[in-house]
Parts: C-alpha cells; sequence; structure tokens
C-alpha cells in the first residue's frame, strides 16, 4: 500500500502543478484587468496570484513526498505529505484543492502500508 499511495501523491502532485499554473494565470489575467482604468483596484489579482504560488510549492513538495514514501521505512514521508496536501488545500485555490485531497488520500495510504508486507508460504 505504501507503493501505491506513493503512486497517488505523484499523480496528485502532477495534477497539482497543472492547476496550480492555471491559478497563477488566472491571477495574472484578474491583475491585468485591475490596471484598467474604472476597474475596482481591490487587489483580488495579487490574492490570486500568491494563492497559486502556495499551490505550486505544496504540489512540488507533494511529488517530491510522494516519491520518497514509495521505499521509506519510517511514517516521516506520510505524515508530511498529509501536512503539504492541508497546506495546498487550505492555501492553493480551489483548483489546487481538488488534487489536494487525492494526495491526502495518497498520504494516508503511506501511512497505512507502513507495515512490511511478509508472503507467507
Amino acid at each position: 500500500m505504501k507503493k501505491s499511495g506513493g503512486i497517488i501523491a505523484l499523480i496528485a502532485g502532477i495534477l497539482g502543478t497543472g492547476a496550480a499554473f492555471i491559478t497563477l494565470f488566472f491571477g495574472a489575467v484578474a491583475g491585468g484587468l485591475e490596471s484598467i482604468e474604472g476597474v475596482d483596484n481591490t487587489g483580488a489579482g495579487d490574492m490570486i496570484v500568491g494563492m497559486g504560488w502556495i499551490g505550486l510549492i505544496a504540489a512540488f513538495a507533494t511529488i517530491i513526498l510522494g516519491a520518497v514514501a514509495m521505499n521509506a521505512e519510517t511514517k516521516k514521508p506520510g505524515i508530511l505529505l498529509i501536512i503539504a496536501a492541508i497546506i495546498g488545500a487550505i492555501g492553493g485555490g480551489t483548483l489546487t484543492m481538488i488534487f489536494m485531497v487525492l494526495a491526502a488520500i495518497g498520504g494516508i495510504l503511506t501511512l497505512i502500508g507502513d507495515k512490511k508486507d511478509t508472503i507467507k508460504n
């Protein structure tokens, strides 16, 4: 189960990276529209760009921790994977949150599969 949890986390991290780039794109568009005369400058574009960066960092951390968790001997990578997924879900925006929930599921699977699998004859 550790390997499957790591693979799920890797997939979630890769898809989360794409979602973070989409969030960054829409933040840049919103920031550009704020500079137009007559549009209310509320700073929403800057906030969306910040959410995109948080999501991107969390997605990269998910990729790294997912790869480490597949062959780890301890529970630490699984715990850090869940923490990175929570941070990405809260700070990364709605689109990134979808994939960070998947990363959290991968982290839970790595924690459950911590016991050594023994084959009995």
